[in-house]
């Protein structure tokens, strides 16, 4: 199997469809194996359900889906998918589909030139953003970024996009380290890649932001939780992978 794709989703019953519907298509029009694995993080609604029963992949694609309760964070449901994935190449991707998964081409083009990692940047060159988030969040998002690449010695405009594409060798060595089970697993896994030597590239993407996340940081008190969560990694590996 080549490629597996983890889709973490907590209560995405009303947007995983387009999701799987998109992601299966392109998938079924490869000649390679692949497979969908959803991950429902404690979902309360019908993601599971729909998951399940709603879609019916091609010759070449499999879908699982992983439920558990209660929830337990973005964080930790990658984290389970991607150590369950069987494929050659992992990537994760959001749920609301922010993301065309055609873009993972350029993640899969960066793996076979020799990068262990692959990336989505929306401030590449190249990159389209069809739709911004608000301001507060795209300032707020700047300032953690350039606290974050201080804190951890990393240098990537772009954390948190949720595509990213890993070799299954760097994929487990990796994420059975994480402790994070918050969105912040990103810089996290990125600083054990650093620190493992893993060659890591970034890659742009066409991205759009969709209303009514299910990750909203949208108080002080939310925005003070991301700084803790970060300011916890290198603590939590005893400064050291």
């Amino acid at each position: 199997m080549k490629l597996s794709i983890i889709i973490p989703a907590y209560n995405e019953e009303d947007r995983i469809v387009n999701t799987l519907k998109n992601t299966l298509a392109y998938l079924s029009a490869q000649a390679y194996a692949s497979e969908i694995i959803v991950v429902s993080d404690g979902s309360t609604d019908r993601t599971r359900q729909i998951s399940e029963k709603r879609f019916h992949p091609g010759k070449n694609v499999t879908v699982r889906v992983m439920e558990y309760h209660p929830n337990q964070g973005k964080g930790h449901a990658v984290r389970l998918g991607m150590l369950k994935g069987s494929g050659d190449l992992a990537l994760f991707m959001d749920a609301d589909y922010s993301v065309p998964i055609q873009d993972v081409e350029k993640g899969i083009r960066l793996i076979e030139q020799g990068h262990d990692i692959a990336i989505a940047s929306r401030t590449l060159p190249g990159s389209v953003v069809a739709k911004h988030q608000n301001l507060f969040r795209e300032i707020s998002a700047k300032t953690y970024t350039f606290i974050q690449n201080r804190y951890l010695g990393i240098s990537y405009k772009d954390t948190q996009c949720g595509f990213k594409i890993f070799t299954r060798n760097a994929a487990q060595r990796l994420f059975i380290k994480q402790k994070l089970t918050s969105v912040i697993f990103d810089p996290e896994i990125l600083w054990l890649a650093k620190l493992a030597g893993f060659k890591v590239a970034e890659f742009p993407v066409t991205w759009t932001h969709m209303e009514d996340s299910r990750i909203q940081y949208d108080s002080i008190g939310k925005s003070i939780f991301v700084f803790q969560e970060l300011f916890r990694i290198k603590k939590l590996h005893g400064g050291k992978a």
